[in-house]
Protein backbone atom coordinates (compact mmCIF):
# COMPACT_ATOMS: atom_id res chain seq x y z
CA UNK A 1 0.00 0.00 0.00
CA UNK A 2 1.18 3.78 -0.75
CA UNK A 3 2.73 5.08 2.15
CA UNK A 4 0.61 8.51 3.53
CA UNK A 5 2.38 11.13 3.93
CA UNK A 6 0.36 12.30 6.48
CA UNK A 7 0.70 9.79 8.56
CA UNK A 8 4.33 9.57 7.93
CA UNK A 9 4.48 13.27 9.06
CA UNK A 10 2.15 12.33 12.69
CA UNK A 11 4.96 9.29 13.40
CA UNK A 12 7.29 12.18 13.76
CA UNK A 13 9.28 12.11 10.73
CA UNK A 14 10.22 14.71 8.57
CA UNK A 15 8.65 14.45 4.76
CA UNK A 16 9.19 17.32 2.51
CA UNK A 17 7.26 18.66 0.78
CA UNK A 18 4.78 17.87 3.87
CA UNK A 19 1.47 16.60 3.72
CA UNK A 20 -1.27 19.29 3.36
CA UNK A 21 -4.63 19.74 4.08
CA UNK A 22 -7.32 22.32 4.94
CA UNK A 23 -9.56 22.43 7.98
CA UNK A 24 -13.11 23.08 6.47
CA UNK A 25 -11.81 21.92 3.23
CA UNK A 26 -15.30 20.38 1.81
CA UNK A 27 -17.54 23.63 2.07
CA UNK A 28 -18.56 27.13 0.60
CA UNK A 29 -15.74 28.14 -1.15
CA UNK A 30 -16.65 25.02 -3.21
CA UNK A 31 -19.68 25.75 -6.11
CA UNK A 32 -19.39 21.87 -5.54
CA UNK A 33 -20.59 22.05 -2.59
CA UNK A 34 -22.91 24.99 -2.65
CA UNK A 35 -24.43 22.43 -5.16
CA UNK A 36 -24.93 19.60 -2.60
CA UNK A 37 -25.56 21.88 0.37
CA UNK A 38 -29.25 22.74 -1.64
CA UNK A 39 -30.13 19.27 -2.58
CA UNK A 40 -29.28 18.58 0.91
CA UNK A 41 -32.06 20.88 2.73
CA UNK A 42 -30.91 21.70 6.17
CA UNK A 43 -27.21 21.20 6.92
CA UNK A 44 -28.20 18.69 9.47
CA UNK A 45 -29.19 16.55 6.95
CA UNK A 46 -26.25 16.99 4.46
CA UNK A 47 -24.36 15.84 7.96
CA UNK A 48 -26.79 13.05 8.61
CA UNK A 49 -26.89 11.85 4.88
CA UNK A 50 -24.07 9.59 3.87
CA UNK A 51 -24.65 9.84 0.36
CA UNK A 52 -24.29 13.74 0.18
CA UNK A 53 -21.64 13.52 3.08
CA UNK A 54 -19.12 11.13 1.03
CA UNK A 55 -19.45 13.25 -1.62
CA UNK A 56 -18.77 16.54 -0.31
CA UNK A 57 -15.89 14.94 1.18
CA UNK A 58 -14.44 13.82 -1.71
CA UNK A 59 -14.80 16.77 -3.19
CA UNK A 60 -11.81 18.78 -2.22
CA UNK A 61 -9.53 15.26 -2.10
CA UNK A 62 -10.64 15.05 -6.61
CA UNK A 63 -9.91 19.09 -7.13
CA UNK A 64 -6.93 19.59 -4.94
CA UNK A 65 -5.08 15.56 -4.34
CA UNK A 66 -4.68 16.67 -0.40
CA UNK A 67 -2.86 14.29 1.62
CA UNK A 68 -6.09 13.82 3.64
CA UNK A 69 -9.58 14.14 3.96
CA UNK A 70 -11.37 14.89 6.93
CA UNK A 71 -14.98 13.73 7.38
CA UNK A 72 -17.77 16.48 6.54
CA UNK A 73 -20.05 16.63 10.33
CA UNK A 74 -20.22 19.25 12.77
CA UNK A 75 -19.37 19.36 16.10
CA UNK A 76 -22.24 19.65 17.35
CA UNK A 77 -23.87 16.31 16.24
CA UNK A 78 -22.58 14.95 19.83
CA UNK A 79 -25.10 16.80 21.96
CA UNK A 80 -27.59 16.67 18.93
CA UNK A 81 -26.88 12.62 19.64
CA UNK A 82 -27.63 13.62 23.44
CA UNK A 83 -31.09 14.66 22.86
CA UNK A 84 -30.61 18.52 23.13
CA UNK A 85 -32.28 20.27 20.31
CA UNK A 86 -30.33 21.58 17.41
CA UNK A 87 -30.92 23.61 13.87
CA UNK A 88 -28.52 25.51 11.76
CA UNK A 89 -30.06 29.14 10.74
CA UNK A 90 -28.61 31.48 7.83
CA UNK A 91 -26.57 33.94 9.45
CA UNK A 92 -27.14 32.80 12.93
CA UNK A 93 -25.31 30.06 13.25
CA UNK A 94 -25.83 26.84 15.49
CA UNK A 95 -29.01 27.31 18.02
CA UNK A 96 -29.72 25.11 20.45
CA UNK A 97 -32.03 25.49 23.66
CA UNK A 98 -29.66 26.33 26.56
CA UNK A 99 -28.61 24.11 29.47
CA UNK A 100 -29.18 24.65 33.02
CA UNK A 101 -27.47 22.77 36.00
CA UNK A 102 -30.87 20.25 36.09
CA UNK A 103 -30.69 18.91 32.56
CA UNK A 104 -27.21 17.72 32.44
CA UNK A 105 -28.18 14.39 34.49
CA UNK A 106 -31.30 14.06 31.71
CA UNK A 107 -28.19 13.44 28.76
CA UNK A 108 -29.46 10.93 27.08
CA UNK A 109 -26.65 8.53 26.21
CA UNK A 110 -28.60 5.07 25.60
CA UNK A 111 -29.21 6.11 21.84
CA UNK A 112 -26.07 8.04 21.30
CA UNK A 113 -24.55 5.54 18.71
CA UNK A 114 -28.01 4.85 16.99
CA UNK A 115 -28.64 8.43 16.44
CA UNK A 116 -24.91 8.64 14.91
CA UNK A 117 -24.90 5.67 12.89
CA UNK A 118 -25.10 7.81 9.52
CA UNK A 119 -21.72 9.42 10.44
CA UNK A 120 -19.97 5.72 11.04
CA UNK A 121 -21.21 4.74 7.66
CA UNK A 122 -19.87 7.99 5.77
CA UNK A 123 -16.58 6.87 7.61
CA UNK A 124 -16.67 3.26 6.21
CA UNK A 125 -17.93 4.83 3.06
CA UNK A 126 -15.53 7.30 2.44
CA UNK A 127 -12.41 4.73 3.68
CA UNK A 128 -13.58 2.53 0.86
CA UNK A 129 -13.54 5.28 -1.65
CA UNK A 130 -10.43 7.72 -1.08
CA UNK A 131 -7.31 7.08 -3.21
CA UNK A 132 -5.53 4.79 -0.99
CA UNK A 133 -2.35 6.94 -0.18
CA UNK A 134 -4.84 9.68 1.10
CA UNK A 135 -5.72 9.52 5.25
CA UNK A 136 -8.66 9.89 6.99
CA UNK A 137 -9.61 12.07 9.66
CA UNK A 138 -11.89 11.53 11.82
CA UNK A 139 -12.91 14.19 14.55
CA UNK A 140 -14.80 15.43 17.81
CA UNK A 141 -15.63 18.79 19.77
CA UNK A 142 -13.90 18.83 23.06
CA UNK A 143 -15.54 19.44 25.72
CA UNK A 144 -15.19 22.50 26.60
CA UNK A 145 -16.21 24.31 23.08
CA UNK A 146 -19.10 22.10 22.76
CA UNK A 147 -20.32 22.84 26.39
CA UNK A 148 -19.84 26.61 25.40
CA UNK A 149 -22.64 26.20 22.85
CA UNK A 150 -24.89 23.75 25.17
CA UNK A 151 -24.90 26.13 27.52
CA UNK A 152 -25.69 29.47 25.46
CA UNK A 153 -27.58 28.13 23.19
CA UNK A 154 -25.37 29.84 20.45
CA UNK A 155 -22.16 31.24 19.47
CA UNK A 156 -20.90 34.39 21.45
CA UNK A 157 -18.31 36.63 21.15
CA UNK A 158 -16.22 35.00 24.55
CA UNK A 159 -18.44 32.48 25.36
CA UNK A 160 -19.02 34.09 28.73
CA UNK A 161 -22.20 32.48 29.92
CA UNK A 162 -19.87 29.08 29.39
CA UNK A 163 -17.50 30.60 32.02
CA UNK A 164 -19.96 32.28 34.39
CA UNK A 165 -22.24 28.36 34.69
CA UNK A 166 -17.97 26.49 35.20
CA UNK A 167 -17.29 29.58 37.90
CA UNK A 168 -20.46 29.49 39.74
CA UNK A 169 -21.15 25.96 39.08
CA UNK A 170 -18.37 24.21 39.18
CA UNK A 171 -19.54 20.48 40.32
CA UNK A 172 -22.70 20.70 37.77
CA UNK A 173 -19.95 21.80 35.25
CA UNK A 174 -17.44 18.90 35.94
CA UNK A 175 -19.94 16.37 35.24
CA UNK A 176 -20.59 18.16 32.24
CA UNK A 177 -17.68 18.30 30.57
CA UNK A 178 -17.08 14.47 32.04
CA UNK A 179 -20.00 13.64 30.59
CA UNK A 180 -18.89 14.73 27.23
CA UNK A 181 -15.47 13.40 27.54
CA UNK A 182 -16.21 10.02 27.85
CA UNK A 183 -19.01 10.47 24.82
CA UNK A 184 -16.45 12.13 22.68
CA UNK A 185 -13.74 9.18 23.32
CA UNK A 186 -16.58 6.96 22.41
CA UNK A 187 -17.66 8.65 19.11
CA UNK A 188 -13.97 8.82 18.75
CA UNK A 189 -13.05 5.02 19.06
CA UNK A 190 -16.04 4.43 16.75
CA UNK A 191 -14.92 6.44 13.84
CA UNK A 192 -11.60 4.78 14.13
CA UNK A 193 -13.49 1.13 14.28
CA UNK A 194 -15.10 2.54 10.69
CA UNK A 195 -11.70 3.13 9.19
CA UNK A 196 -10.48 6.36 10.38
CA UNK A 197 -6.67 6.66 10.31
CA UNK A 198 -6.41 9.74 12.48
CA UNK A 199 -8.38 11.95 14.57
CA UNK A 200 -8.33 15.50 15.41
CA UNK A 201 -9.78 17.14 18.74
CA UNK A 202 -11.06 20.81 17.98
CA UNK A 203 -11.55 23.57 20.74
CA UNK A 204 -12.24 25.96 19.33
CA UNK A 205 -13.20 28.02 21.96
CA UNK A 206 -9.99 27.62 24.31
CA UNK A 207 -8.38 30.95 23.74
CA UNK A 208 -11.05 32.62 25.89
CA UNK A 209 -9.94 30.98 29.29
CA UNK A 210 -7.47 32.11 32.32
CA UNK A 211 -4.70 29.22 32.89
CA UNK A 212 -6.71 27.46 35.85
CA UNK A 213 -10.13 27.32 33.72
CA UNK A 214 -7.64 26.03 30.84
CA UNK A 215 -6.31 23.29 32.63
CA UNK A 216 -9.34 21.96 34.20
CA UNK A 217 -11.63 22.66 31.49
CA UNK A 218 -9.38 22.56 28.47
CA UNK A 219 -6.64 19.80 29.32
CA UNK A 220 -8.25 17.62 31.58
CA UNK A 221 -11.55 16.64 29.39
CA UNK A 222 -9.02 16.11 26.65
CA UNK A 223 -6.62 14.07 28.60
CA UNK A 224 -9.46 11.90 29.91
CA UNK A 225 -10.45 11.65 25.69
CA UNK A 226 -6.85 10.93 25.15
CA UNK A 227 -6.78 7.96 27.79
CA UNK A 228 -9.82 5.93 26.55
CA UNK A 229 -9.30 6.25 22.85
CA UNK A 230 -5.73 5.22 23.43
CA UNK A 231 -6.99 2.23 25.78
CA UNK A 232 -9.03 0.95 22.36
CA UNK A 233 -6.50 2.17 19.83
CA UNK A 234 -3.38 2.79 20.98
CA UNK A 235 -1.45 3.74 18.03
CA UNK A 236 -4.09 5.87 16.31
CA UNK A 237 -2.38 9.66 16.00
CA UNK A 238 -4.64 12.18 17.82
CA UNK A 239 -4.32 15.96 16.60
CA UNK A 240 -5.05 18.47 19.59
CA UNK A 241 -6.16 21.85 18.30
CA UNK A 242 -6.41 24.19 21.09
CA UNK A 243 -7.50 27.33 19.15
CA UNK A 244 -5.71 30.80 20.37
CA UNK A 245 -4.24 28.74 23.56
CA UNK A 246 -0.97 31.39 23.31
CA UNK A 247 1.41 30.47 25.77
CA UNK A 248 -0.43 27.61 27.24
CA UNK A 249 0.44 25.61 24.14
CA UNK A 250 3.52 25.12 25.69
CA UNK A 251 2.09 22.60 28.15
CA UNK A 252 -0.86 21.56 26.17
CA UNK A 253 0.81 17.85 24.44
CA UNK A 254 2.60 16.73 27.71
CA UNK A 255 -0.72 17.33 29.51
CA UNK A 256 -3.00 15.94 27.25
CA UNK A 257 -1.06 13.15 25.74
CA UNK A 258 -2.14 14.05 22.28
CA UNK A 259 0.31 13.06 19.22
CA UNK A 260 0.36 16.41 17.77
CA UNK A 261 -0.43 20.04 17.85
CA UNK A 262 -2.62 22.13 15.27
CA UNK A 263 -1.89 25.62 16.16
CA UNK A 264 -3.90 28.49 14.84
CA UNK A 265 -2.11 31.50 13.05
CA UNK A 266 -1.27 33.66 15.65
CA UNK A 267 1.46 31.39 17.15
CA UNK A 268 4.92 33.02 16.08
CA UNK A 269 6.91 30.84 13.96
CA UNK A 270 9.71 30.69 16.84
CA UNK A 271 7.16 29.76 18.78
CA UNK A 272 6.39 26.68 16.87
CA UNK A 273 9.12 25.64 16.04
CA UNK A 274 10.07 25.33 19.56
CA UNK A 275 6.86 22.96 19.86
CA UNK A 276 7.58 21.53 16.92
CA UNK A 277 10.85 19.65 19.08
CA UNK A 278 8.69 17.93 21.15
CA UNK A 279 6.53 16.16 17.98
CA UNK A 280 4.52 16.54 14.91
CA UNK A 281 2.75 20.43 14.59
CA UNK A 282 -0.08 21.51 12.07
CA UNK A 283 -0.77 24.76 10.99
CA UNK A 284 -0.67 27.64 10.84
CA UNK A 285 -1.31 29.85 7.45
CA UNK A 286 -3.49 32.88 8.50
CA UNK A 287 -6.49 32.28 6.58
CA UNK A 288 -6.82 35.80 5.17
CA UNK A 289 -3.47 35.01 3.33
CA UNK A 290 -5.21 32.50 1.28
CA UNK A 291 -8.43 34.81 0.80
CA UNK A 292 -5.97 37.71 -0.26
CA UNK A 293 -3.61 35.20 -2.32
CA UNK A 294 -0.75 36.84 -4.33
CA UNK A 295 2.54 37.89 -2.28
CA UNK A 296 0.69 37.75 1.04
CA UNK A 297 0.07 34.17 0.10
CA UNK A 298 3.50 33.34 -0.79
CA UNK A 299 5.21 34.75 1.97
CA UNK A 300 3.01 32.89 4.45
CA UNK A 301 3.80 29.98 2.86
CA UNK A 302 7.29 30.18 2.26
CA UNK A 303 7.86 31.63 5.91
CA UNK A 304 6.19 28.00 7.61
CA UNK A 305 8.29 25.88 4.82
CA UNK A 306 11.35 27.40 5.95
CA UNK A 307 10.97 27.42 10.05
CA UNK A 308 9.32 24.83 10.01
CA UNK A 309 10.28 22.10 6.75
CA UNK A 310 13.05 20.47 8.49
CA UNK A 311 10.74 18.95 11.00
CA UNK A 312 8.03 16.92 11.23
CA UNK A 313 4.81 19.04 9.69
CA UNK A 314 1.46 19.12 8.23
CA UNK A 315 0.92 21.96 6.38
CA UNK A 316 -2.90 23.78 7.11
CA UNK A 317 -3.75 26.91 7.82
CA UNK A 318 -4.78 28.18 11.37
CA UNK A 319 -8.55 27.54 11.50
CA UNK A 320 -10.99 26.73 8.87
CA UNK A 321 -11.22 28.09 5.28
CA UNK A 322 -13.37 31.17 4.42
CA UNK A 323 -16.84 30.85 2.05
CA UNK A 324 -15.04 33.88 0.10
CA UNK A 325 -11.81 32.07 -0.57
CA UNK A 326 -11.11 32.31 -4.34
CA UNK A 327 -10.49 28.63 -5.45
CA UNK A 328 -7.81 29.60 -7.43
CA UNK A 329 -5.71 30.99 -4.37
CA UNK A 330 -6.30 27.17 -2.71
CA UNK A 331 -4.38 25.63 -6.07
CA UNK A 332 -1.57 28.39 -5.71
CA UNK A 333 -1.08 27.30 -1.83
CA UNK A 334 -0.86 24.02 -3.11
CA UNK A 335 1.26 24.40 -5.86
CA UNK A 336 3.44 26.47 -3.53
CA UNK A 337 3.91 23.79 -1.08
CA UNK A 338 3.76 20.78 -2.73
CA UNK A 339 7.31 22.65 -5.50
CA UNK A 340 8.91 24.04 -2.76
CA UNK A 341 12.87 22.86 -2.27
CA UNK A 342 14.37 22.89 1.25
Amino acid sequence: MPERKFLEALSGRTVFPPPIWMMRQAGRYLPEYRDIRKKAGSFLDLCYNPDFAVEVTLQPIRRFGFDAAILFSDILVEPHALGRDLRFEEGAGPLMTPLGKDDIDALETADFHERLAPVYETVRRLRSELPRETALIGFCGAPWTVATYMIAGRGTPDQAPARLFGHSSPEAFARLLDRLAACSADYLIRQIDAGADAVQIFDSWAGVLDEASFRAWCERPVAEIVRRVRERHPTVPIIGFPKGAGTLYAGYRQATGVTALGLDWTVPLATARRLQAEGPVQGNLDPMRLVAGGRALEEGVDAILTTLGSGPLIFNLGHGVTPETPVEHVEAMVRRVREAVQ
